[in-house]
């Protein structure tokens, strides 16, 4: 048995970051490289590629809303035409540099409140996904597994990856947690570990309130700017390996 792990990279504030990034690569599958938009300059993202080729990852843009300041993760106010045009010059630029590197996307993820927001308002979702169809119709869409966009991405028959949070809390009804509530990201290692294995497996554990939270998943995200990631990713591929599993796109 094996399972995908991602995580979203080329988030830093200079080319050092590239380093600790480079420290997560060997013990994941899928990377999600951040593409100008709330984090990421050209020198990291070349960077990030050429460091992600190297460890033979599958190597996917991570979009999200044009908002530095707040690291994309606060709704702002965008026209539909707005968000789109956004959207396709944060990807392009990305594709731009793969296409220098003499590789492809792979997928696209979006980022922080712009995923959140896709997966409140079905009507946001079906236009994003319709677009991404139009323009990049060979690419795949990772999304949050049981939810709006998985949905929406069923209707329009599109490559839906079903993602997984190891360091996420979840709500009952099976939406992670807001990060305003205490407790919602899972920093301790081993509560990161033991989520990421019931995940892998499709077995239950505890939402942020206790509840029995239960999902099917394709690939298993590790935020890269949890301060704890680069240990945690190391620990990840032994504790799958002790139990069966492997890590694989």
């Amino acid at each position: 048995m094996h399972i995908d792990i991602n995580c979203d990279l080329g988030e830093g504030d200079d080319i050092s970051s590239c380093d600790r990034d480079a420290s997560i690569m060997p013990y994941i599958s899928r990377c999600n490289i951040a593409c100008g938009g709330h984090a990421g300059n050209p020198e990291i993202m070349r960077l990030s590629i050429a460091n992600a080729l190297g460890q033979q990852l599958r190597i996917g843009a991570h979009p999200g809303y044009p908002d530095r300041v707040n690291f994309g993760r606060k709704s702002i106010k965008l026209s539909r035409s707005e968000l789109l045009d956004s959207l396709q010059d944060q990807i392009g630029l990305l594709r731009t540099f793969i296409a220098e590197a003499g590789a492809e996307l792979d997928h696209i993820k979006l980022h922080g409140a712009l995923y959140n927001d896709a997966e409140s308002n079905e009507e946001l979702a079906e236009q994003i996904l319709i677009f991404f169809a139009q323009e990049y119709p060979n690419m795949k869409i990772v999304g949050l597994a049981n939810g709006a966009m998985e949905a929406v991405g069923k209707k329009f028959s599109t490559a839906f990856i079903r993602e997984g949070f190891m360091d996420r809390r979840y709500l009952s009804k099976k939406k992670l947690a807001p990060r305003a509530l205490p407790g919602s990201v899972i920093t301790d290692p081993k509560s990161c570990l033991d989520q990421a294995l019931a995940l892998a497996r499709g077995k239950t554990f505890s939402g942020y309130r206790g509840e029995p939270i239960q999902l099917s998943v394709d690939t298993i995200c590790l935020h890269g700017d949890t301060p704890t990631a680069p240990i945690i990713a190391k620990q990840l591929m032994r504790h799958l390996r002790k139990n069966g599993l492997t890590i694989h796109s």
